[in-house]
């Protein structure tokens, strides 16, 4: 074997994916000692997007921002030239906030207004948001707010973020809208393709993982509905259904409708940003995976559209994931030869704990297990 690519997701709550893509590749280098081994870790517009382009030679800026709870911390964005990628996963995400803390009813996005202004202030003339992993459920408007916007009352008084005001809001006024806003171009990076509200939307779908009760959720997603129709009246269109729009609780919604932001697919655009696609030609195989890989993983998940690459360079592709729960029959279809899971051969709190050594033994396994070429 004389090339392969490890092109590795973040594993979820144990291993970034730099850390997955270097326990894979050491791997390889067990199996096949002279195989050339070229890493490039992945993302899809959820957590590690900023890592991986970092990995991939973007220039490293730290901002201060203001995390879910409002206190302040620093976070990285990518810069390369005049493009300044930024992440709400690392500045106002589900993971920075300890799961007993969490409150999905007024977290808001303040936190990822405060990287764009940081991008702004780095002379970037394009910013990409990359918005997975959000802890909010506040239809972008801590996004809208920190970037100057206020949104209103009834009594016109200033309504404050998070989901558990969206009912409350009857009018937007963006007139304070930072104006170096009007010379960038923007894009927002989404790895789901839900709708803002519904059976399909941002609430009912990802509002229990941060913490919503069903009453909850049924609030969340009121309030989203409300909130579109004042967005609607306010703008004269509707973009509430447009693929992508509920992503990170509603903020893609709210910078396509109100920021004139284009909406795209997080994983295809990490993936060319680093070059995967130039990586593969001329390899033997793909390895990559993800922490958990199931259904919602086919609808544009990192590691599923580099297999798909691959497919179309005739590469095959081995997975390897915390947990597989997608049928043997799909995964071949991606162009897959083959897949195994840590929770296989490990305990799930081992397979967590040491998740670096035991996925490195998982892909031993696995490269052994393939028939010699």
């Amino acid at each position: 074997m004389r090339r392969v690519v490890v092109a590795p997701n973040a594993f979820k709550g144990s291993l970034t994916a730099s850390d997955a893509a270097t326990a894979m590749g050491a791997a390889v280098a067990l199996v096949h000692p002279e195989a050339e081994i070229l890493a490039r870790p992945l993302a899809d517009g959820g957590d590690g997007s900023v890592e991986a382009l970092l990995a991939a030679g973007y220039r490293r800026l730290e901002v201060t921002v203001r995390l879910p709870d409002g206190r302040l911390a620093t976070a990285p964005i990518a810069m390369r030239d005049n493009e300044a990628v930024v992440e709400l996963a690392n500045t106002c995400g589900l993971v920075l906030t300890p799961e007993d803390q969490r409150d999905p009813m007024t977290a808001s996005t303040l936190g990822l207004a405060d990287a764009v202004r940081g991008a702004l202030d780095a002379g970037a003339t394009r910013i990409v948001l990359c918005v997975g992993g959000s802890a909010s459920t506040d239809g972008g408007v801590g996004l809208l707010c920190g970037l100057g916007a206020r949104v209103l009352d009834v009594d016109g008084n200033a309504v404050r973020p998070g989901g558990q005001w969206l009912a409350s809001i009857c009018s937007v006024d963006l007139t304070g809208l930072d104006p170096r806003l009007r010379h960038v171009d923007l894009l927002v990076a989404t790895d789901v393709t839900s709708p803002l509200f519904g059976p399909d939307g941002a609430a009912f779908v990802f509002a229990p993982q941060k913490g919503a009760s069903a009453t909850e959720v049924d609030l969340l997603d009121e309030g989203l509905r409300s909130w579109a129709q004042v967005v609607a009246r306010h703008t004269g269109r509707d973009v509430s259904t447009t693929p992508g729009a509920g992503a990170a609780g509603g903020t893609a919604f709210a910078a396509a409708a109100l920021l004139d932001a284009a909406i795209l697919p997080g994983a295809p655009f990490i993936a060319e940003a680093i070059g995967l696609d130039a990586a593969l030609e001329g390899a033997d195989l793909l390895i990559t995976g993800e922490g958990s890989l199931d259904a919602q993983s086919l609808l544009g998940k990192g590691a599923v559209d580099a297999a798909l690459r691959a497919r179309a360079l005739h590469i095959p592709a081995v997975l390897v994931c915390g947990r597989v729960d997608v049928p043997v029959a799909e995964l071949s279809a991606l162009g897959i030869v083959a897949s195994g899971a840590l929770v296989d051969i490990a305990p799930p709190a081992e397979a967590i704990e040491n998740a670096a050594a035991v996925l490195a033994r998982r892909t031993i396994e696995i490269l052994a297990s393939l028939p010699d070429e």
